[in-house]
């Protein structure tokens, strides 16, 4: 059964730092290209970022420079480092996995970052 939680999320202030984590299982963790979007209230979801199995990087426009999209394969764990936050950052954050070539994607539950002073 596969699931993703999220976690991490919370108040910050502006120019502050948080770290996202999503813990995967029941899937094979390596062969899954693992994203981060988020939604704001009233908006649609977006893509933050997203790193494949190769390691290969993507940012948003919005956050490059910024933010920082790892995971660690042993641990079937993706990381977002969130730097210099911005209040605009503010939303749900969702951790995304998807397979290459058989459209198989999970999402996980959400975590809240809130950036504000």
């Amino acid at each position: 059964q596969a699931q993703l939680v999220e976690s991490g999320g919370d108040l910050a202030q502006p120019g502050g730092s948080l770290r996202l984590s999503c813990a995967a299982s029941g899937i094979i963790f390596n062969i899954f290209k693992m994203g981060w979007y988020r939604q704001a209230p009233g908006k649609q979801r977006e893509l933050v970022a997203h790193i494949t199995p190769g390691l290969i990087k993507e940012y948003a426009d919005s956050v490059k420079g910024r933010f920082i999209i790892s995971r660690d394969n042993p641990k079937n764990t993706v990381y977002l480092q969130m730097n210099s936050l911005k209040p605009e950052d503010t939303a749900v954050y969702y951790c995304n996995a998807k397979l290459a070539y058989s459209s198989s994607e999970f999402w996980g539950q959400g975590t809240q970052v809130t950036v504000a002073s």
